[in-house]
């Protein structure tokens, strides 16, 4: 099977992926970098929306927050999403403000009442965009609270928001190692229903039962598996290969997603 593979878009190959049009299936871009940049920016989207299929990954929707939910972003979020006609909006299920931005991806506490609390915010963000929303499961290295499991918690949320799931892959992997459970049972368990979308990224060993999950460096072996499996539990669905550091040339990074169509 051909699995539909895609890359962040970047600036630091934007010019040459105008320029040559490299055989990726599409390209994922964070709105935020992208709005209210002005002329020059909707330009080269918009010929990348002409060769191109276009999703998107939010970084500061904050859906967990104590803080009231920003309408008004949401709100613009909207008109760039209608403006480039991208239908696919995905955001962490995690939060990064609290009186303020935070400057990183913290863990909602895992509670039935953290889980109704961020369904009720996916719910609006949702009847604002006219679009299902995807939530990723994030990587984390010291649970908030623990009422629930990690994947109950999920389970819930996307169920009571009647949401979709962006499975990101080397997450679930940090995560079993960091917290001592069994990547593919937790992968095993998640709806099939939900998942409509994927991320694979590699990570950084700082010892043998502490992986971070960097996005800056190559996938590992024990990742690739993992999706494989995926595959096998859940049926085909498009992933995007992350890399946000340490970023190779394009050339490099298009045979990495060689190696991402070839996982079966």
């Amino acid at each position: 099977m051909r699995h539909s593979v895609g890359l962040g878009l970047r600036r630091e190959f934007l010019s040459e992926v105008l320029a040559s049009t490299p055989a990726v299936d599409f390209w994922e871009i964070a709105p935020e970098n992208w709005m209210a940049r002005g002329y020059e920016a909707e330009y080269q989207l918009d010929r990348i929306r002409e060769r191109y299929a276009v999703s998107s990954h939010g970084l500061s929707l904050s859906i967990g927050s104590p803080d009231p939910l920003d309408e008004s972003f949401v709100r613009q979020l909207k008109t760039f999403l209608d403006r480039f006609k991208i239908s696919r909006y995905s955001e962490h299920l995690s939060y990064c403000s609290a009186n303020g931005h935070l400057y990183d991806l913290l863990p909602i506490p895992f509670t039935e009442q953290a889980a109704e609390y961020v369904a009720a915010r996916v719910k609006r963000v949702q009847d604002i965009l006219e679009r299902p929303v995807l939530l990723e499961n994030v990587s984390y290295y010291a649970p908030a609270k623990t009422e629930i499991t990690e994947l109950a918690f999920i389970k819930q949320v996307l169920e009571h928001a009647d949401c979709q799931l962006l499975l990101d892959v080397n997450n679930v992997y940090v995560n079993s190692v960091n917290h001592n459970y069994d990547p593919f049972d937790f992968i095993a368990a998640l709806p099939s229903q939900r998942i409509t979308y994927g991320h694979i990224a590699g990570h950084f060993e700082e010892a043998s039962d502490l992986l971070i999950d960097t996005h800056g460096a190559d996938v590992r072996s024990e990742v690739y598996e993992l999706l494989a499996f995926a595959y096998q539990q859940h049926g085909d669905f498009p992933v995007l290969l992350e890399r946000d550091f340490n970023i190779p040339p394009l050339d490099v990074l298009l045979q990495e997603v060689k190696k991402v169509k070839a996982v079966s």
